[in-house]
């Protein structure tokens, strides 16, 4: 049954996991790293590509939806469709150390009305491109007790390799917020903890910390907390189900380029989802997830509900 031990979680550490609703950057906050769950811990290799799409068409002020330009903004939001590619490498060395290498590909379009010297101008994005690496570690710490909770801790660093440039057609460059990297260097620790829940199911927790060390091109992007809990059940050999719930603090950005009035807030989201194992080694997943609680600060553009899916395969 070890290999059919999925649980979830919200932080997606070893991946790119921004759940923030700001103005166009946005990722499922689902937690694909099944070594900190506990569900593989075995030496050896695993790959992972996970498919996302997130629609945040529902501009919110607080914690109400708002209509588009009913609170005034140099920039009113219309729409963002993202549509997020994940691929992942984690290796396990042994019983204690891992790592995780994981490098998102964005696939994002993006509608504003720009309102400028009393008139409206409607810009729009579209572009497909290489988002910003994470590198995470981790040492697990062995139980004495052969059947209890495993407790690990995270460490790692996400890494600029995302444009911060990119423009429209018009020659016009999307704001920092919209833009596939953030330009900068942030360093990343967490803890873990997975362990049995009842005769049957398995659950965990995660907990990681996300914070920039350095300011690129006059941006700075907020540091964040997230916290999450997951469990998983086996329906039959072959199938279980899961569930996580999953919460984020996401600090204002900063800088000249920054738009720290409309960023940065409280997310809390509920996600049920199911696996499927083909064979010993590959796993089939998916999910929906749904926000339980959403309070941003300014006017951000939320979507109502996400959906991911991917295939966990071991070497």
């Amino acid at each position: 049954m070890q290999s059919f031990r999925f649980l979830l979680t919200a932080g997606l550490l070893a991946a790119a996991a921004d759940a923030s609703a700001g103005c166009g950057s946005a990722f499922c906050s689902l937690n694909t790293n099944w070594s900190t769950q506990g569900t593989w811990t075995e030496p050896g290799g695993r790959f992972d590509l996970r498919y996302e799409f997130v629609d945040q068409d529902q501009p919110r002020a607080g914690t109400a939806d708002v209509g588009v330009g009913e609170i005034p903004r140099h920039h009113d939001e219309v729409r963002t469709i993202n549509r997020n590619y994940i691929a992942g490498f984690d290796y396990t060395f042994d019983s204690n150390w891992g790592v995780g290498v994981q490098l998102p590909v964005v696939d994002r379009s993006h509608e504003h009305i720009h309102n400028h010297t009393g008139g409206q101008e409607s810009e729009a994005w579209r572009f497909t491109e290489i988002g910003d690496a994470r590198v995470v570690g981790r040492y697990r710490f062995i139980p004495s007790e052969s059947h209890a909770g495993a407790f690990g801790l995270q460490f790692g660093v996400k890494l600029p390799t995302g444009k911060i440039d990119v423009a429209n057609d018009d020659g016009e460059v999307a704001e920092r917020s919209l833009q596939p990297g953030s330009g900068t260097t942030d360093a990343i620790v967490g803890a873990f903890y997975s362990g049995p829940l009842g005769h049957r199911a398995t659950w965990f927790a995660d907990a990681n910390w996300q914070a920039p060390l350095n300011e690129r091109a006059d941006y700075k992007p907020g540091s964040r907390i997230g916290v999450d809990v997951g469990a998983s059940y086996p329906l039959t050999g072959k199938i279980a189900l899961q569930l996580q719930l999953n919460t984020l603090w996401k600090n204002r950005d900063s800088g000249a380029n920054a738009e720290p009035e409309d960023t940065g807030g409280t997310f809390v989201h509920l996600s049920p989802g199911v696996s499927v194992a083909l064979g010993d080694k590959t796993q089939l997943y998916g999910f929906v997830q749904v926000p339980l609680y959403q309070n941003v600060n300014g006017v951000q553009l939320t979507a109502d509900w996400s959906v991911a899916a991917g295939l966990s395969h071991r070497f």
